[in-house]
């Protein structure tokens, strides 16, 4: 039967992590569910859909909008419950949440290796819309220059003009309410200056030993003057100062420039993801 979890319980989150091992110990690779995420739901709306077998979790689905229009979905199957018709059940159930939350398109991640995923994907009249690498670094960052007229605070509300600026140079504008995302608890969004002007930006999510690193921007005004390389060795050795010991982050397939630059600091692949877009009509 499916559960449609307003929040997830201390239990609920020991029988997805039981569920994710079983996965992955058949399929390798990495499921990008977002733990962090999960652990943080507010419980206000459905985000989550269980599939219970009576106490047994068989598959899950989750819905991850991060304040865009755009909702990320992700879920998995336990392999021996699979070619039942539990995936599109709950792809079913959570189409009318889509819906009702005016969602734009959805974006269904799936590991590259993952052939059942593929087949669902397409199955569903998806088309992919771009690919991801995702790495991660083990160990300290290799050692390099540090500019010291370069430094990295924790960006307040009054940042919200430049870290605009900054986001819409790289992205076409922020994705999401910068106020919100300012205050929330889970992540660190920094400011880099340079000799007190804002010239570059990071966000840091945490959770529990693991950290990960996403929305790193130069002012393209400065790029190729290693700051972006400078700023990253800077927040890895921080956050291993501070106790964690995997840092991920995650480079579209085609930026080589980006990924040559996370490799040389020591970072390796793990996986590739695809994102196939589904219609949510």
């Amino acid at each position: 039967m499916i559960q449609l979890a307003r929040g997830l319980s201390d239990g609920d989150l020991r029988a997805l992590a039981e569920l994710e091992r079983r996965v992955l110990e058949v399929d390798g690779g990495r499921l990008k569910l977002e733990w962090g995420v999960l652990r943080a739901r507010a419980g206000d709306d459905v985000e989550d859909l269980l599939w219970w077998d009576d106490d047994r979790l068989s598959g899950f689905l989750g819905l991850y909008a991060f304040g865009e229009p755009t909702v990320e979905i992700a879920g998995m199957v336990d392999p021996s419950a699979r070619r039942r018709g539990i995936a599109t059940e709950l792809f079913e159930a959570a189409l009318p949440i889509c819906r009702a939350r005016r969602h734009e398109r959805a974006l269904l991640v799936t590991p590259r290796g993952s052939v059942a995923g593929r087949e669902f994907a397409l199955s569903r009249g998806a088309v992919l819309e771009h690919s991801e690498h995702a790495l991660v670094l083990l160990d300290a960052p290799t050692d390099g220059p540090a500019d010291p007229r370069l430094t990295l605070r924790t960006a307040t509300l009054a940042d919200v003009s430049d870290l605009t600026r900054l986001l819409d140079a790289a992205f076409g504008g922020p994705s999401s309410d910068l106020a919100a995302r300012l205050a929330e608890d889970s992540s660190r969004t920094l400011v880099v200056e340079l000799q007190g002007a804002a010239v570059g930006t990071v966000r840091v999510t945490r959770d529990q030993d693991t950290c990960g690193i996403y929305g790193l921007v130069v002012d393209p005004a400065w790029q190729g003057r290693g700051i972006g390389r400078d700023v990253l060795r800077r927040v890895c050795r921080e956050l291993r100062d501070e106790g964690i010991r995997r840092i991920g982050l995650e480079v579209a397939v085609e930026n080589d420039h980006a990924l040559r630059l996370y490799s040389s600091l020591g970072f390796t692949q793990t996986t590739t993801e695809d994102y196939y877009e589904l219609p949510l009509n």
